[in-house]
């Protein structure tokens, strides 16, 4: 019976202090930096050049689809 008063009495709180402490440390973890005009057009140009990357990769993707025999 003893260990489990010990169990309830210390294990407990140390998880749940534990578990609070790690929410916060995410949760100011996610929060947004602020971005300037800058920044945010260089995001911008990046993920464009990584769409056209994407795009042609498919086309290249269909064409060496269709020129593989199948068994």
């Amino acid at each position: 019976m003893i260990p489990w008063l010990i169990f309830a009495v210390v294990v407990v709180p140390l998880v749940v202090v534990a578990y609070v402490v790690s929410r916060r440390k995410t949760a100011a973890g996610e929060q947004v930096a602020i971005e300037d005009d800058a920044t945010r057009e260089r995001t911008e140009r990046e993920f464009a050049a990584a769409e056209a990357y994407e795009e042609a990769w498919h086309e290249e993707d269909k064409e060496r689809y269709h020129e593989e025999r199948l068994p």
